[in-house]
């Protein structure tokens, strides 16, 4: 059998996992093996954290929103609730920008969808 030598291809995937983690401290950017394994785990967390950004966003849109609905005297339940009923399909993240950036425009528009309610 004859002889294969691999120093240029080890070096080339040695070398490409210590630029990924050549942000990190110590060993885990120096030495191969060290940095090799914290490469994986970073890359599993932001696999994982990518969804979880997506869940954290959404929580704190509902929050900002029950906040704002409450300052105008209705439930963030029966704020959805009325805006389905009433055709509005804003998303929640628009409606919170909405709570933050322009109060009074989502006060006149709970006041119109509670006023057809009634």
């Amino acid at each position: 059998m004859t002889r294969v030598k691999r120093g240029c291809v080890a070096r080339k995937r040695r070398k490409n996992i210590l630029t990924l983690t050549s942000g990190s401290r110590g060993t885990h950017s120096k030495l191969f093996r060290t940095a090799n394994q914290q490469g994986m785990r970073a890359l599993a967390s932001s696999h994982r954290n990518r969804g979880k950004k997506k869940r954290d966003f959404r929580r704190l849109w509902i929050t900002r929103l029950n906040a704002a609905a409450r300052d105008n005297g209705i439930s963030y339940n029966k704020l959805i609730k009325y805006l389905y009923q009433n055709g509005i399909f804003l998303n929640r993240k628009i409606l919170a920008q909405i709570a933050i950036l322009d109060k009074f425009a989502l006060s006149t528009i709970i006041e119109l969808i509670t006023r057809r309610e009634k």
